[in-house]
């Protein structure tokens, strides 16, 4: 797909991620702060904009949230790509425990816009949080995708990735504590 890139998310494109989230932030106010908060203040974080405002000041102080895909210049995926430790829920989840101690950046979502759906555009975002991963001289991606259990699954179920869209990726199974959500990496 030629017309496909990535930018990591900046204050320079902060818009653009707007314009893709819409006002429901991809989706029950989440603004991708699920994984980065605790229970309580994600849920809190869906009144009044909280979610929106933390992701937007964690850009704004220059942390890696995760890259926005663009198709020709029209932002229609999203990935959330940090170092593991940023992502408070992975810190305490029994299932997805480290397997090592070595460093790893985790991809816990994805979004792809409605439109953009069943084209092959996570397999591109994911390709390219690769080549990203290359750039930046990161070792480790690792991620949480789920496999389902029947042939269809409603969108809302897929925020975390379809394995088999990491799979085309190159991303390999390296943990399978659960049996429908393996832990997936790609070895840079």
């Amino acid at each position: 797909m030629t017309n496909f890139r990535i930018e990591p998310l900046r204050k320079n494109n902060w818009g653009k991620l707007l314009e893709l989230f819409g006002e429901k932030g991809a989706g029950a106010n989440c603004w991708c702060m699920h994984f980065r908060l605790h229970k309580s203040a994600h849920e809190e974080g869906k009144i009044n904009d909280g979610n929106k405002s933390a992701l937007k000041k964690l850009v704004w102080e220059g942390k890696p949230t995760g890259l926005i895909g663009f198709y020709d210049d029209v932002p229609v995926a999203w990935c959330a790509l940090s170092p593991r430790e940023d992502f408070a829920r992975l810190q305490r989840s029994r299932v997805h425990k480290p397997i090592d101690d070595k460093k790893v950046w985790s991809i816990p979502c994805t979004f792809v816009s409605k439109e953009f759906r069943k084209h092959g555009i996570s397999v591109e975002l994911l390709k390219g949080a690769v080549e990203y991963a290359k750039q930046e001289g990161i070792k480790i991606l690792e991620a949480y995708p789920t496999i389902p259990t029947q042939d269809k699954l409603p969108d809302g179920f897929l925020w975390i990735g379809h394995y088999k869209s990491f799979e085309k990726a190159g991303f390999e199974i390296v943990d399978r504590t659960s049996k429908h959500r393996p832990m997936v990496r790609y070895y840079v």
